[in-house]
């Protein structure tokens, strides 16, 4: 799919892995691009390669061959640390495992990210409390993790990849853990953040979840297999 307004685009992306005396191709030849404010799906079963492509995305792996354009950037053109500060400024990641702090309370797991990028205390506090609020659990703010249900944890995972207001918001089975209620209010609130403005891409082995997205990129033996596109989202229809 072309866009005039392309946010990342991947041309030709390799990766190989050495597993012992065997290479093992994980990307092969994947060109995509990515439009400001679309909401993609790449879906595929576990050994496809999506999840080499979005550590690639996500700026947490580098391609051996291939170019990738990330908001304007090419990304095989940075070091280390200016490959981590892009990840940090332009990239939301959103884990089925949640990720979160286990001693620290929700608000302190939202600001951290604004912190370790060297915003006043106070600042990153008030900005962690507006998007706690944004996803309905500012009355939580003072709790851990292990006083969370699920779907709050994750709930406060969202707000942690809003709080820095990157350009992508990357979801890794962000269902995988959740019962089938609070999966779908996640997805729900994933349709909501994405018809805000915000670009969407979602990883999952899970065909109904996938059809949520706007667009929905299928991935075998690592390689882009077959693409389709919607008009309207699918959401609440139910996994």
């Amino acid at each position: 799919m072309m866009q005039d307004n392309n946010l990342m685009v991947m041309k030709n992306i390799n990766k190989r892995y050495q597993m012992g005396d065997n290479e093992v191709i994980a990307l092969a030849d994947v060109s995509l691009e990515v439009g400001t404010g679309e909401f993609v799906a790449i879906l595929g079963p576990s050994g496809s390669g999506k999840s080499t492509l979005m550590n690639i995305m996500g700026c947490i792996d580098t391609a051996d061959s291939g170019e990738y354009i990330l908001a304007g950037e090419n990304v095989a053109d940075l070091d280390d640390d200016e490959l981590a500060l892009i990840r940090n400024r332009e990239v939301g990641f959103i884990f089925q495992q949640f990720n979160l702090l286990p001693r620290y309370k929700a608000i302190q797991n939202v600001e951290l990210p604004l912190l370790l990028r060297g915003l006043p205390r106070d600042q990153a506090r008030e900005r962690a409390e507006q998007v706690l609020d944004r996803v309905g659990l500012k009355d939580r703010a003072d709790h851990k993790p292990s006083e969370l249900s699920g779907g709050q944890q994750q709930r406060v995972a969202i707000a942690r990849a809003l709080v820095g207001n990157p350009s992508i918001l990357l979801a890794d089975e962000p269902t995988g853990n959740l019962d089938t209620k609070s999966g779908d209010e996640i997805m729900g609130m994933m349709e909501e953040l994405n018809m805000l403005g915000h670009t969407v891409i979602l990883i999952t082995h899970d065909l109904e979840v996938a059809r949520m997205a706007k667009r929905v990129i299928r991935m075998i033996d690592g390689r882009i297999n077959t693409e389709e596109s919607y008009e309207l989202s699918t959401a609440g229809g139910g996994r």
